[in-house]
């Protein structure tokens, strides 16, 4: 096997100790030795020269969208270059278990390359295992895993339709649920903003996670709300967690909409109380002030029931009913366009050629354009686009962000897909920062520029705490015996350039990765090469009793 050499370099283990010089030794698949600095090279090793440069484990994405992408050609591009070299996928919505009676696996991510062939050959999976076996048949730049979309569950028991489960359909959620604990999912992650996945209680979550903690797994979840109620979505969280046993974990903590910011800092200290009470709780976050999701959010969910929301907005007495919820929402569903206002609301993801001057431009000043209040302008836009809208949605705030990553139980997760931006310089690419930028702006902007965080924990929060956490033994830490995932990158000039206008922009100062021992960034750009393994959760390969 082949030997790598990484010389000069400040290793930084990912456990928060401090940096230290040393040299690393890569053979095949595994780090095999770190010594003292200056001790020859092992013969026919090839030597990096790392001077200058920090050496560390490869960063963890636990709240990636790369389901499709990842499908696509396995390279991911946009998080090779931040330095991931794992990607954890699965807020809401899986391939599989395929969804009877459903036109194909990717609703929320879109057909891999838009090629149709995906739709048979997704169809035929009918365990969750199916989707990782094809992920690897595919490759991957990185290594890759998943937990079980609830909302597939959902869909598997009852389809797009309200109302709770019967005994019989919270059984069959529950089998499939058993199922992908065996198959390696990491445990269940909700999305309960969103229709039909908003639809399941409390008690029905409940039971789904019980075969999850008798896995050991994670109950990962998008809260039911993280604005002005978001004391209540955690509530709802921790409750499932306690019932059923999963640990628990909160995707992009954030508060959103400002009757919500000031309570960031009672929901810390709830969850501060939860943990020194020996409560699993932990937390990812993305660095930037907008989230991002369809502008069919900013919409109430009883009007996507059945999936028929454009349906209902061509018929003008319903319309009228979505327009008057929207226009004085009643607290019991998220609504994300009055709480971002047509000002904050961007979107991006329209596709039809009359729409193309509005990309780049606020919900507000399409309105303005069109001569229209901002709720007609945005169901016309949903209405008429083929596909949903990506939408940007500037909820948060920087304080909040700030706040949010002093605790250390916060990790990173960019809510993003790993594509590939292209060459081209500059230029509106309709998508988020954060999906070429999260990890880099952590170590450049929060690190760095703000000394928010020394650089030996900003490196644990995206390496061994989201491995200790996810249970992936032999990751997250440069230690002998470890696989080598390994990053180098210039601490001086490693940072984010994606903007909201210029979001197709790479980030720098990485300038090698490998994954598994295997060089997938070289000089800063991308070797095509696969080595990705694909990750298990603790339920894998042993039988979970119902």
């Amino acid at each position: 096997m082949s030997q790598t050499w990484i010389t000069g370099g400040t290793v930084i283990d990912g456990t928060g100790a401090p940096g230290r010089r040393a040299d690393l030794l890569i053979d095949g698949e595994r780090i095999v030795r770190i010594g003292e600095p200056g001790s020859p090279a092992p013969d026919g090793a090839v030597v990096i020269n790392a001077t200058g440069m920090v050496v560390a484990p490869g960063f963890i994405d636990v709240m990636s969208h790369s389901v499709s992408s990842l499908l696509g050609d396995g390279l991911s591009v946009g998080k090779v270059t931040q330095g991931v070299t794992t990607e954890i996928m699965g807020e809401g919505w899986t391939p599989a278990p395929a969804v009877p009676g459903e036109a194909h696996a990717f609703p929320v991510h879109g057909l891999p390359n838009d090629d149709e062939s995906w739709k048979a050959r997704a169809n035929g999976w009918s365990r969750f295992g199916d989707w990782m076996a094809a992920q690897a048949e595919v490759g991957a730049a990185v290594n890759f895993g998943s937990f079980l979309g609830a909302t597939t569950v959902r869909m598997i028991g009852k389809g797009h339709a309200a109302g709770e489960a019967t005994p019989q359909e919270l059984d069959e959620m529950r089998r499939v649920t058993c199922e992908a604990m065996q198959d390696g999912a990491f445990g269940v992650a909700s999305a309960l903003i969103y229709p039909p996945g908003s639809y399941a209680s409390t008690d029905e979550l409940v039971a789904v996670c019980e075969e999850v903690g008798r896995a050991g797994g994670i109950y990962i979840t998008h809260m039911r709300s993280e604005g002005a109620a978001i004391l209540d979505g955690f509530a709802e969280a921790l409750e499932i967690a306690q019932r059923s046993g999963a640990r628990l974990h909160l995707y992009h903590l954030k508060a959103a909409g400002a009757p919500a910011w000031p309570q960031m800092q009672t929901l810390i200290e709830r969850i501060n109380a939860g943990r020194a009470a020996g409560q699993d709780i932990h937390a990812d976050m993305y660095l930037y002030t907008a989230g991002g999701t369809g502008l069919a959010a900013s919409c109430p969910p009883w009007a996507s029931e059945d999936d028929r929301l454009k349906e209902r907005l061509r018929d003008p007495a319903t319309r009228a009913s979505i327009r008057a919820a929207m226009l004085e929402p009643d607290g019991t569903w998220e609504p994300l366009g009055n709480l971002a206002g047509p000002e904050g609301v961007y979107p991006v993801g329209l596709k039809r050629p009359e729409h193309a001057e509005y990309l780049g431009k606020s919900l507000a000043e399409i309105a303005a354009l069109r001569g229209q209040d901002w709720i007609d302008a945005a169901l016309d836009l949903i209405e008429s686009e083929p596909d949903g809208v990506g939408t940007m949605y500037h909820l948060m705030t920087e304080e909040n962000i700030q706040l949010q990553l002093k605790e250390p139980w916060v990790m990173l997760g960019s809510d993003a897909a790993g594509d590939d931006p292209g060459e081209q310089d500059g230029g509106f690419a309709g998508g988020h920062p954060r999906a070429l930028g999260n990890f880099t702006r952590l170590l450049g902007r929060y690190v760095r520029e703000l000394g928010l965080l020394s650089l030996e924990e900003g490196v644990r929060r995206m390496t061994s705490l989201p491995a200790e956490h996810l249970g992936l033994t032999d990751r997250g830490q440069l230690r002998e015996g470890a696989y080598a995932d390994v990053v180098v990158f210039d601490p001086q000039t490693i940072s984010d350039r994606a903007t909201y206008t210029e979001s197709n922009r790479l980030s720098v100062g990485v300038r090698d990765v490998w994954v598994n021992g295997v060089q997938t960034l070289r000089g800063g750009k991308h070797t095509l090469a696969l080595p990705g393994k694909r990750l298990y959760g603790p339920g894998a390969g042993r039988f979970v009793a119902s």
